[in-house]
């Protein structure tokens, strides 16, 4: 399968620049069927009522760190350097994107403030890992969140690191929002639960892999970047529960689902309690043992993302849907409006 299968072109006018009023975005309501997929034009505020009695519904807590910070090298006086933290590797010890690369070499301390510094401790091809010294409350203040390039901004706005981070989040680590996420409100999901709806908590750390560009023309040759997860007692049981029950498990956004997926895998068809790292790639042909329903935002081209709900639902029935929203001028990517795609047998 080529990775040119997963095009298709999108009005720049259709890619969110500003953040949807949480629970007020658009939601395009996909239930798959043997011929033409069902497509029905709905308001995430009434996603409480789309949910069966049975569903138990996945959320990812992951809370997203503002990984952008600049430094100058110690007594330099020139442009600050910038640091996108990837994968901490340890307390402290961070892999990072940095530019220009070139301006550091192992055994340099850097100075983000007077109270943080970091020593580069290796530089490889693309990755430089450094460790921080001093007090690492100041990443919080210091950083601005890692928006995706597609999202204009002349300056760092103080507004995205509420805007981009769920209302659940909780587990910090990310340097990506779970942004299926960003729809629900505090009261979305108390009308949830007070349906008597499961709402279980799962952490996956969105890291390099989940949005890593697909530069191969075969997309059975790209290798995903891994990503940590992890999974409590306490959600294990639920989950197996749900599996034994046979209640139908919805996912909130495709960590959820690589999460989801990873774990039964693991646990060879149960959840099984643990942190684990998971490079798992979903490709249309993939058989989905945990995962009945999902929810997920409008997808770039040719990206891991778009192939996975392509898998999910059938590349067929996702061009139809993603056609229909572009005729309707749904807003796409992070910041955009979602979809709910449903179980084939639905009605």
């Amino acid at each position: 399968m080529q990775r040119t299968d997963f095009a298709y072109e999108l009005p720049d006018s259709l890619i969110a620049q500003e953040p949807r009023e949480r629970g007020r975005s658009r939601m395009l309501v996909l239930t798959p069927t043997d011929g033409a997929p069902r497509i029905e034009h709905d308001s995430f505020a009434s996603f409480p009522e789309r949910l069966g009695e049975r569903d138990v519904l996945v959320i990812n807590d992951t809370r997203v760190i503002p990984a952008r910070l600049y430094a100058r090298p110690k007594g330099q006086m020139q442009r600050p350097i910038e640091f996108l933290l990837t994968r901490e590797r340890e307390p402290g010890t961070w892999e990072t994107w940095c530019r220009p690369a070139k301006r550091v070499k192992p055994g340099d301390v850097v100075t983000f403030s007077d109270a943080l510094h970091a020593e580069v401790l290796e530089k490889g091809e693309g990755i430089v890992v450094i460790r921080f010294d001093g007090d690492l409350d100041e990443i919080e203040r210091l950083g601005v969140p890692p928006l995706p390039p597609y999202i204009a901004r002349e300056s760092p706005r103080a507004s995205d690191k509420d805007a981009y981070q769920t209302v659940y989040a909780a587990a910090r680590g990310a340097i990506a929002a779970p942004t299926a996420g960003l729809h629900f409100t505090r009261e979305i999901l108390d009308a949830i639960a007070a349906r008597g709806i499961d709402i279980v908590r799962v952490t996956l750390h969105v890291g390099i892999g989940t949005f890593k560009p697909v530069k191969v023309d075969r997309i059975d040759e790209h290798q995903m970047d891994s990503e940590r997860y992890e999974i409590s007692a306490d959600a294990a049981a639920r989950l197996n529960v749900a599996l034994d029950e046979r209640r139908p498990i919805v996912a909130v956004g495709t960590t959820s689902v690589r999460t989801l997926e990873s774990a039964i895998r693991a646990g060879d068809g149960r959840f099984v309690a643990g942190a684990a790292e998971t490079s798992i790639f979903i490709t249309p042909g993939f058989a989905f043992q945990a995962v009945d329903r999902l929810v997920t935002n409008f997808h770039l081209p040719e990206s891991t993302l778009l192939m996975l709900v392509s898998a999910f639902a059938g590349m067929d029935t996702i061009r139809a849907a993603y056609a229909e929203a572009i005729r309707e001028r749904y807003f796409f990517y992070s910041y955009g409006d979602c979809m709910f795609i449903r179980n084939r047998g639905d009605r």
